[in-house]
């Protein structure tokens, strides 16, 4: 640490993340081949407003002045994700070249800009060629999986030095195959304890194939989201414990442990299988990192809803973002010493973290005031140091988003984004919070203690 208590530690990353599908636009130019989320989104009545992805913030034609954008914010990393069916149309077999090209091309333009790549493989958008093998029902999809990340091993290793396998496998399963609520909107309590454990197979296929062609580093990011009781009732107490399996420890503990929390029986019922002793030792690889997605807190009590015989409930007080949910930067503290205790301490990035907030429109001399999204980074930067002051291994923050993008099922009804974007004239514009986040950038976290300039 610093002498100066105020300052992060040495070597701190700051940076900021998007995904593939939510940012690039043109899903199938230059021989890419379509993804699950094509596919759902051109559904009707699967995303609000019938939203695609098929221009979202143009990033496809406009990464290279997207670069330039970050590093006149003085972004020090970006964590971005590539699409699968860009670089394996099929998903397996034959390499599209021009999709390796262009994620070649945007990491030479990182560095040439002092800015440190970090690599997800997969950000929700599989191949719908796969899907119509099975997807993540195919067990299959370990080695499919593993055949991807190869091809971008050999192409991009050393120039990238940190790589994630999967973003938020919790959301894959419980919004692809629970609820239907995303891509590839399945509804069943059988299949998504298969997909779950099949994310996880790949995940370790993956990382294994690293080892034999990658040099660097390679982790794995979920979202966590910490549960507290409604009252301190017993059923309270046990649906908490239920919703936490279910939720915080369902990949961490499998992926770090080699098993998954016993809870998950009780939750799935007879639709839980049991595991052979390979695929957990498949599962269970040396990770260098973990990344945590954070955003709120859940308070839980007890219910008969399924699958989890608990339900989330909203509190009175406090302050909610667009998506309605709680700003509640103690969670984020909270949850960041269980998992130093849980899990020893592994080197921790905060993948994504940030809020959709209302924003005005563009004002004249280019000002998009979001005073709500300064105080949200100020209060979460803040609980991170003070998790870092608890000893717990944090090595940098990536908020969340760059820009405001497609926010998935909810189209662009949500705006996340530090820089606005006019979906149609494509112009960037920095908001407020964009510029307090490059002071904070820029004085290695001094600045966090100021006061917000409303």
């Amino acid at each position: 640490m610093s002498a100066n208590p105020h300052v992060f530690p040495e070597g701190f990353l700051w940076g900021a993340a998007t995904a593939a599908h939510q940012i690039e636009g043109s899903p199938l130019a230059d021989g890419a081949g379509p993804s699950i989320w094509t596919r759902f989104a051109h559904t009707p009545g699967m995303t609000v407003n019938g939203d695609t992805g098929d221009v979202a913030c143009d990033h496809y034609n406009r990464w290279k002045s997207d670069v330039a954008l970050m590093k006149s914010l003085g972004l020090k990393a970006y964590r971005f994700s590539t699409s699968w069916s860009r670089i394996l149309p099929e998903g397996t077999g034959r390499v599209n070249q021009k999709g390796v090209d262009f994620y070649s091309r945007l990491v030479d333009e990182l560095l040439a800009n002092d800015i440190e790549p970090l690599l997800t493989l997969y950000h929700w958008d599989l191949p719908a060629a796969l899907d119509d093998r099975g997807g993540w029902l195919n067990r299959d999809i370990a080695n499919w999986f593993a055949e991807y990340g190869s091809v971008l091993y050999r192409a991009l290793d050393g120039r990238v030095k940190k790589w994630v396998t999967l973003n938020e496998p919790w959301v894959v399963t419980d919004g692809g195959y629970l609820h239907g609520a995303l891509a590839p909107g399945h509804r069943s309590k059988y299949e998504t304890p298969i997909a779950t454990h099949n994310l996880m197979r790949a995940h370790g296929a993956a990382v294994q194939a690293y080892r034999g062609i990658g040099k660097h580093e390679i982790g794995l990011v979920v979202n966590i989201e910490p549960k507290y009781p409604d009252s301190d009732s017993k059923d309270d107490a046990a649906a908490v414990k239920r919703a936490h399996a279910y939720m915080n420890e369902q990949y961490l503990d499998v992926a770090l442990l080699g098993h998954y929390p016993p809870e998950l029986k009780d939750i799935f019922g007879d639709a839980w299988p049991e595991w052979s002793a390979e695929d957990y030792a498949l599962i269970k690889q040396k990770l260098d990192f973990i990344g945590i997605n954070y955003y709120t807190r859940s308070v839980t009590k007890a219910s008969d809803s399924y699958p989890l015989k608990a339900s989330a409930v909203r509190q009175p007080l406090g302050t909610y973002t667009e998506t309605g949910w709680e700003v509640f930067p103690q969670g984020l503290i909270d949850l960041l010493v269980w998992s130093k205790d849980r899990y020893g301490n592994i080197p921790t990035y905060i993948t994504e973290n940030g809020a959709a907030f209302f924003d005005p429109a563009v004002a004249e001399g280019g000002r998009v005031r979001d005073p709500l999204r300064m105080d949200y980074l100020q209060k979460h930067l803040k609980a991170i140091r003070s998790a870092i002051d608890q000893g717990c291994d944090i090595r940098g923050y990536m908020v969340w988003s760059l820009l405001d993008n497609l926010e998935w099922s909810l189209g662009y009804s949500k705006r996340f984004g530090i820089v606005h974007v006019n979906y149609g004239t494509q112009e960037r514009t920095p908001k407020d919070s964009a510029r307090w986040y490059s002071k904070a950038i820029a004085t290695h976290g001094a600045s966090v203690d100021d006061p917000l300039p409303y």
